[in-house]
């Protein structure tokens, strides 16, 4: 075995073995991996501990090659355990990031017993592990908060702070496919972990030795009956009535009655979604097959509504029923893809960059028109977006006289953003003499706290992810599918009250603010070797930059690794492995590792001037070969540096 596996794999599986913490069906499951030779699923299973990354933790819970033990009799469509391994996630994984949670929000000290609220999802072993998280979190001394049922990210966001919890967990994989599953962490202020907590965390979970782990195991599986208290419907609605809340006109809905057709992709966001836009006056008809809770996805090949695959049956049913508008949401109802209708009856689906410059550019238009911003705007009337994600915001925010201000990949640098303007608000009153508690700002009309910000600290009028993910208002600090439907929803009933189509509106922003172009390519890597491929191409990047990529000249590089570099508002960037260049004639390229997924992506932009509207559809006639081949060999010079 040791021949066979790194010396790494080999002594953590050796740990695993004789450790006497494993469950019976682990210590077979092992067994049996190790008579059949499975070797790379061995190296895959143990090469390293799973980590923390921008989503958290994630892995896989059935396994490339499974253990009869594993899967039981419900095979791999209904296994009967999740993937034994330090790098997949299962029972001894979610038991051990649990202590190291409750030991580092212990640690910090918290008044009376440490309190967790936790959601999930619909994939495999949500709910098992969400139960899991419940009773190790108990039986160390603290209290737990579980939903009823499946529910979405953004409404564990919302809930930490409405249960006023210390913490809170979603399981879930996101947009993942079948065989993966994960654990993020958030923090007492609603958003995703971030150093130095989220360092706190990482160090409190190594620190917890494999012997310590067998007791609690044992305990857990003793335990009977329900140790934690469940959400109550009081919660649930205020979180309902938040995502509504985003809406700038809701008269706007209810006068165009839009018909949306919308699915769930079998996940989470039927909880909420079709109750929620009816509320607001649309008409919504519902993929009834994808509205049922599915970890197996059977209808799609892929749960991502970045994938134009899985909008087929939405299109198929707007074509139908002439709707105005397609929603898809994810899994975890956080990301949600759009279809527009055109003016010839035909449908757009819109990406993450796309729909985010027209929902910004609405609401800062709206937003000054309702009396909500002064007509000049406000630098304190702010788009959040990442470094990614289309400069077109920049231009967007600078034209309303806001601001856009940049961040590290992933939503928990945007909501940690919310979270400093909560403390400056919050100082501000202060200082003047009003001691309002969160909680009363909070039961504020959202007009009102707008306002607030506006005088004292920041007013979010859009976050955005070129990712599908999109954030408004003050109450939720990650990636809401749900308020992204209601502000979808608006924008679209707006563009049919002026008469404009999605393409219409993007070609007038082009005119104002320059043709862009973006688009993302990966590379994946699979298991320990492909790991080793990433660090490979980053480690040369880092080392060797390159002047020109592709014979378009690097005019600088922004690394992000090495260095200080400050954001918009003058904060520090935490250090990442991650690579922007600015290349001649305004494009740019990005490179980065995936936090959650074993793949290298590459983010590319091309900008190019454009003289009006009706100029668009030949410029990008004339531009998309160009592009296209460009991007093909800045990917083959990456891949050629991952070896």
């Amino acid at each position: 075995m040791a021949i066979k596996l790194s010396p790494a794999a080999t002594e953590r599986l050796e740990a695993w073995r004789n450790g006497g913490f494993l469950p019976a069906w682990a210590q077979t499951a092992l067994d049996e991996l190790t008579a059949a030779e499975a070797w790379a699923e061995l190296e895959d299973r143990f090469f390293r501990d799973l980590s923390f990354g921008t989503g958290g933790m994630r892995g896989r819970i059935i396994g490339r090659q499974s253990a009869p033990a594993e899967l039981g009799l419900g095979g791999v469509k209904a296994p009967a355990h999740p993937a034994i391994g330090a790098n997949t996630l299962n029972d001894v994984t979610v038991t051990r990031a649990t202590m190291g949670l409750f030991r580092s929000i212990q640690s910090a000290g918290t008044k009376g017993a440490p309190r967790l609220i936790i959601a999930h999802d619909v994939r495999h072993f949500s709910r098992y592990f969400a139960e899991l998280a419940a009773r190790v979190w108990t039986i160390q001394g603290g209290e737990a908060w579980l939903f009823t049922g499946p529910r979405s990210t953004p409404q564990l966001s919302f809930s930490v702070r409405a249960v006023e919890a210390d913490a809170g967990i979603v399981l879930t994989a996101s947009h993942n496919p079948p065989h993966d599953n994960g654990y993020k962490v958030y923090a007492a202020h609603g958003g995703q972990v971030v150093p130095p907590l989220a360092d706190q965390i990482v160090a409190a979970v190594l620190a917890i030795k494999l012997v310590e782990l067998g007791p609690i195991l044992k305990e857990v599986a003793a335990s009977h009956g329900e140790s934690w208290k469940t959400v109550s419907k009081e919660v649930e609605q205020q979180y309902a009535e938040a995502a509504a809340e985003v809406v700038l006109d809701g008269l706007m809905i209810a006068a165009q009655k839009p018909r949306v057709v919308y699915s769930a992709l079998h996940g989470t966001g039927g909880v909420v979604i079709p109750g929620l836009l009816r509320r607001l006056g649309a008409e919504v008809v519902e993929v009834a097959p994808q509205m049922k809770f599915d970890a197996n996805f059977p209808t799609i090949p892929s749960p991502n509504p970045e994938d134009p695959r899985a909008l087929a049956m939405v299109l198929e049913q707007a074509d139908t029923t002439r709707a105005a508008v397609g929603l898809a949401t994810d899994p975890d109802d956080d990301r949600l893809g759009t279809l527009f209708r055109e003016a010839d009856g035909s449908y757009r689906a819109l990406n993450g960059n796309e729909l985010g410059a027209l929902l910004a550019d609405y609401r800062y238009l709206r937003a000054k028109e309702l009396g909500w911003l002064p007509k000049e705007g406000s630098p304190r009337a702010v788009v959040l977006k990442s470094f990614v994600t289309t400069p077109l915001l920049d231009a967007i925010a600078r034209s309303h006289g806001g601001r856009c201000i940049n961040t590290l990949t992933g939503f928990k640098w945007m909501g940690d953003k919310l979270r400093r303007y909560d403390e400056e608000l919050l100082a501000a009153l202060a200082k003047a003499g009003d001691h309002r508690t969160p909680t009363e700002i909070a039961s504020l009309p959202p007009r009102e706290r707008a306002a607030l910000g506006l005088r004292h600290s920041a007013w979010l009028v859009l976050a955005a992810e070129e990712s599908y993910g999109c954030l408004a208002g003050d109450t939720v600090r990650d990636k809401d599918g749900n308020a992204a439907a209601a502000m979808t929803v608006e924008l679209a009933a707006w563009l049919a009250a002026q008469g404009l189509t999605a393409t219409n509106a993007l070609d007038i922003l082009y005119a104002r603010h320059g043709y862009h172009k973006e688009s993302l390519r990966t590379l994946t890597f699979e298991g320990a070797a492909g790991v080793a491929q990433i660090q490979r191409a980053l480690a040369s990047l880092h080392s060797t930059p390159p002047t020109n990529l592709s014979g378009r000249a690097v005019e600088k590089v922004h690394d992000f690794l090495n260095g200080e570099h400050h954001d918009e508002e003058g904060l520090l960037v935490p250090r990442e492995d991650f690579l922007l260049y600015d290349l001649a004639g305004g494009w740019r390229c990005a490179i980065r590792g995936s936090g959650t997924e074993p793949k290298l992506k590459l983010y590319f932009y091309a900008k190019e001037p454009l003289a009006k509207p009706a100029d668009r559809p030949s410029l990008e006639e004339k531009f998309k070969f160009k592009f296209e081949a460009w991007m093909d060999s800045v990917v083959a010079e990456a891949k050629a540096r991952a070896g």
